[in-house]
């Protein structure tokens, strides 16, 4: 079986890393480290003029849950028409109400102003009160896959939920494992479940190239600000080695 690798980053110079290592597909980010927030408009267009696989940018505005405002909206949507006009491939989006179902209105005007792009359902579906339900919503409304670790903290611990929404969708809607994935569980994820793709960042840090290091003004990072994240590609590798031995 053939199975897509997507690569969250959240910098351009992870962008050939990955797609060196042999990923299929990128997710853009920034801020991995709260989940993945919306790439800036200069970093889109940046990585669709380096990328020679598709590129697909997270509409996020903030950290937090999925339950958006009017301001919230109004943002996803222009930044969505930003990752068409900056050339991005796709996006990945998701909106939720208070009751934890899918927004209905907020994710339909998404779709809508996504205007022909790739459209990934990302981590929101997490969050629903009825998950299965919300896979009959984006089946019927021209989504291409969902990004979810079967409601757990991590996919290798949502296998039965994410093998049970694979048999669900039945091919009308991919089903991707992401959240804690890597080259040791990859192999079972997909073996277990049947996907087709697996989403992983497969990060690690280098050394700041900086001489002059002021220590004490940190800059709000829990870790140190010069330890930069960048994509491992040994990692990659081996992940797509082990999903496609």
């Amino acid at each position: 079986m053939s199975v897509l690798v997507e690569v969250c980053i959240d910098s351009l110079e992870s962008l050939p890393i990955a797609e060196k290592a042999g990923a299929g597909r990128i997710e853009l980010c920034s801020s991995l480290a709260t989940g993945g927030l919306t790439a800036s408009a200069g970093y889109m267009k940046a990585a669709a003029r380096v990328a020679n696989i598709p590129v697909y940018g997270i509409i996020r505005p903030r950290e937090g849950d999925f339950l958006y405002s009017s301001d919230d909206v109004e943002i996803m949507l222009e930044d969505i028409h930003t990752a068409h006009k900056m050339g991005l491939n796709g996006v990945v989006i998701g909106a939720l109400n208070a009751q934890g179902h899918i927004d209905a209105d907020v994710v339909s005007a998404m779709i809508k102003q996504a205007n022909g792009l790739g459209i990934t359902f990302h981590r929101a579906i997490d969050h629903c009160a009825s998950p299965f339900d919300a896979l009959e919503f984006l089946m019927s409304h021209q989504v291409e896959r969902v990004l979810t670790s079967g409601l757990a903290k991590r996919a290798d611990e949502g296998m039965d939920t994410l093998k049970a929404m694979v048999e669900f969708c039945q091919g009308r809607l991919g089903i991707m494992p992401g959240a804690g994935v890597s080259p040791d569980n990859a192999k079972q994820i997909v073996d277990f479940t049947g996907a087709h793709e697996i989403h992983l960042s497969g990060k690690t840090t280098r050394a700041s190239h900086m001489q002059y290091r002021n220590e004490k003004a940190t800059m709000g990072n829990g870790d140190s600000d010069f330890d930069i994240t960048v994509t491992n590609p040994d990692t990659i590798a081996r992940a797509i080695a082990a999903v496609r031995g």
